[in-house]
């Protein structure tokens, strides 16, 4: 049972290391050498656990994928409105973003294309299939304009949101991220939201941003 447990302590400390040299020098500048002399192990450590960079990448992606769906089917257990649920979960999203380098990484990983193996879906898809089932949801809500391309918006806020935090990485630290959500929605929600339900939202946008920070 030690050895176990020994080994998977061992494991986690090889993937958050490469985790980490992964989201900050990039997958392909990253060697396992690099890992190794990071997570402080020994090769045979690293072999043991894993036959290449890729089985790391792949890695890393699923325990994301697990995290994320964690995080929605939390989110709609609390029986939120359609718009309020996408709005937490995005949030939600940032604030895994700022205290792990593994949602890091594997945003990193997904824009440059890595491949993914099953049973991890690539990132961006499962994004946006569940912004597009909450914005159809918003719709009938009515908490969103009738007339809303659902598809375009939905890959719009992928698209708004991957490209903050990929020009974030380069501009500014992590933890700058929740703003930059709350930034988002309040852009989004003057477009997308009828005037006289925007106050909830502006509302709970600031709300999210400011318990996201002191998390």
């Amino acid at each position: 049972m030690a050895r176990q447990l020994r080994a998977e302590q061992t494991r986690a400390t090889i993937i958050t290391a490469a985790a980490d040299l992964f989201d900050r020098q990039g997958y392909d500048s990253t060697s396992l050498s690099d890992i190794v002399a990071h997570a402080k192990v020994t090769k045979g450590a690293l072999y043991f656990h894993f036959a290449a960079k890729e089985d790391l990448a792949q890695a890393i992606q699923e325990l994301n994928a697990e995290a994320a769906r964690r995080l929605v089917t939390e989110v709609e257990s609390r029986g939120y409105s359609s718009l309020e649920a996408l709005m937490r979960a995005t949030f939600g999203i940032a604030r895994l973003a700022v205290e792990d380098p593994v949602p890091r990484a594997a945003l990193r990983l997904a824009t440059a294309d890595i491949a993914v193996r099953p049973p991890a879906g690539h990132l961006f898809t499962e994004w946006l299939d569940f912004a597009t089932r909450k914005f159809h949801g918003a719709v009938r809500e009515a908490d969103v304009h009738s007339e809303l391309d659902v598809g375009v918006v939905a890959h719009s806020l992928v698209s708004f949101y991957v490209g903050t935090r990929v020009a974030g990485r380069s501009l500014e630290p992590v933890g700058r991220l929740p703003r930059r959500v709350a930034e988002m929605w309040h852009l989004m929600i003057r477009g997308l939201v009828p005037v006289h339900r925007r106050p909830r939202y502006v509302t709970l946008a600031t709300q999210l941003e400011r318990e996201t920070r002191t998390a």
